[in-house]
């Protein structure tokens, strides 16, 4: 974590945007139920009314009229958007959202700062002058300065726990990294230093919902000494690890939170895990080998694979693990014996290591098969396996395997091997979204057995979370988690986790 950052229970701020004043006031109300203060959105209406957005609200009120050249919907001039403001302070707001750029000075001055966020957006990255901006924009004497900027890498977020940390808690502030890398900032507000986080319908921007940000990561349970972990990758969108471990983490009151923490390296997320402080993480595509070099210690298994799944944090040293061993290996030994069996495994990234080396520990025949061969022969060594060529020809294999992310949603359409060369006895595909892939229907009309991937998905991380915590998690509630976050998925494709 960084040094001198101040930790606190931050509010929620609901966004609300309607075509009307009228639907705005009936959103502001529902709202209202879960919301600790409610953002109207003015520059979204067609009849901006303040006296009609703010009569009978429940909830403390911040009011803003974002200009186009802001990232907002207004298109009218800037005496008008001036008059809006003024009006919503002279009528009772709780706060008005002013853009620095916008430069209303005699707006702020208006009540001496006092209800003023001064706001100030960069859609395109952090700027150099973070820290010396955000010191012009206090000299002002706005109540509260909020600061949104883009994270082009996960480790961008570094920069606005940096600056909150400099700041303290006596400065009223609203830090915000912006896109899929600032994810943390806002389930994390209160460690950033954040008075608010926001939430709603603005996905553009990375704005989660009010439903994921209590019901996911338990944004109400989340305190100073809240326990952090998450899944690093690109894309990790996708994934559904956060779904199983918060559920589980909520089963058994643990005060642990989990995160989707996309980097693009394993350098960018080193400097964000070890900035924040967190207790763990899972590794995914394309970080299972590279953040093999980056830990302070790797585990016996991770070793022989070559590639780790999982971190765990010990008095600030990283340790790395591989549960894709044991919980690839747990649903098909359910099945079916491998001794002497004939086994395909289809692809040469990290996956394909942990189930070369646990099928190859079973007594399993393996040849590995990609369409680079040198990276096939790196992954064959791990386990004494052969090479065979890509893809598989019928009648070589017994067990084939799928650790390709071939299939995966959105490419549902897409299959690693024509129908035609599914001749053996057992398809095992890693790919979890969708549930049933296309190379699992077409191998279940061939006649084979079929396995997916969200069985192996749930049984590492049932060792992954009893390797973090020292606890199991009760029966059913990953699986249960990972299910429900899939049907999301399906239903629903501008699914943001």
């Amino acid at each position: 974590m960084v040094e001198g950052a101040f930790l606190f229970m931050a509010l929620l701020c609901v966004t609300v945007t309607a075509p009307t004043t009228a639907e705005l006031r009936r959103r502001r109300d529902e709202a209202a139920v879960e919301a600790d203060l409610v953002e109207l959105r003015l520059d979204s209406v067609a009849d901006p009314d303040v006296a009609g957005a703010l009569a009978g609200s429940r909830r403390p009120i911040i009011v803003t009229c974002r200009p186009k050249w802001e990232g907002g919907l207004f298109e009218g001039s800037e005496e008008e958007r001036r008059r809006i403001l003024t009006d919503a302070l002279n009528l009772g707001a709780d706060y008005v959202d002013v853009e620095w750029k916008a430069r209303f000075d005699d707006v702020i001055r208006l009540k001496a700062g006092r209800r003023i966020v001064l706001s100030s957006h960069d859609f395109d990255g952090v700027p150099q002058d973070l820290a010396a901006r955000m010191q012009a924009m206090q000299s002002t004497g706005a109540e509260v300065i909020k600061i949104a900027v883009k994270a082009n890498a996960l480790s961008d977020c570094v920069t606005l726990l940096d600056v909150g940390a400099q700041l303290g808690r006596h400065r009223g502030f609203v830090l915000i990294a912006m896109g899929e890398f600032g994810t943390a900032t806002r389930v994390l507000a209160g460690r950033v230093g954040s008075l608010w986080t926001y939430a709603g319908s603005e996905r553009h921007v990375g704005q989660m919902s009010v439903d994921s940000l209590l019901k996911d990561y338990r944004f109400r349970a989340i305190t100073p000494s809240t326990d952090v972990y998450g899944v690093t990758g690109l894309p990790v969108s996708h994934s559904v690890s956060p779904a199983m471990h918060n559920a589980a983490f909520a089963a058994m009151r643990l005060d642990a939170v989990y995160l989707p923490l996309p980097a693009k390296s394993a350098e960018d997320f080193v400097r964000f895990g070890r900035a924040l402080g967190i207790k763990g993480a899972s590794v995914t595509v394309p970080h299972k080998v590279s953040l093999f070099d980056a830990v302070d210690e790797v585990y016996a298994v991770s070793r022989r694979v070559g590639a780790i799944n999982t971190i765990r944090v010990e008095n600030g040293r990283w340790l790395g693990g591989n549960t894709d061993v044991g919980g690839f290996l747990e649903p098909l030994t359910e099945r079916v014996s491998l001794a002497g069996i004939r086994a395909a495994v289809v692809g040469a990234g990290g996956s394909s290591r942990a189930v070369t080396v646990g099928l190859s520990s079973s007594g399993a025949h393996v040849t590995v098969h990609a369409r680079n061969r040198k990276q096939a022969e790196a992954v064959a060594v791990t386990g004494s396996a052969a090479v065979g060529p890509f893809p598989p020809a019928p009648g070589t294999w017994d067990l084939l395997v799928n650790c390709t992310p071939v299939g995966m949603y959105p490419n549902v359409d897409e299959t690693p091997i024509d129908a035609s060369s599914l001749t053996g006895r057992y398809v095992y595909d890693l790919v979890y979204n969708p549930s049933t892939t296309r190379l699992l229907r077409e191998a279940a009309r061939a006649g084979c057995q079929t396995i997916g991937g969200l069985e192996m998905l749930v049984a590492q991380a049932h060792e992954q979370f009893q390797w973090w915590t020292g606890v199991r998690p009760p029966g059913g509630v990953m699986r249960e988690a990972a299910a429900k976050r899939l049907a999301e998925f399906t239903h629903d494709e501008n699914y943001v986790v």
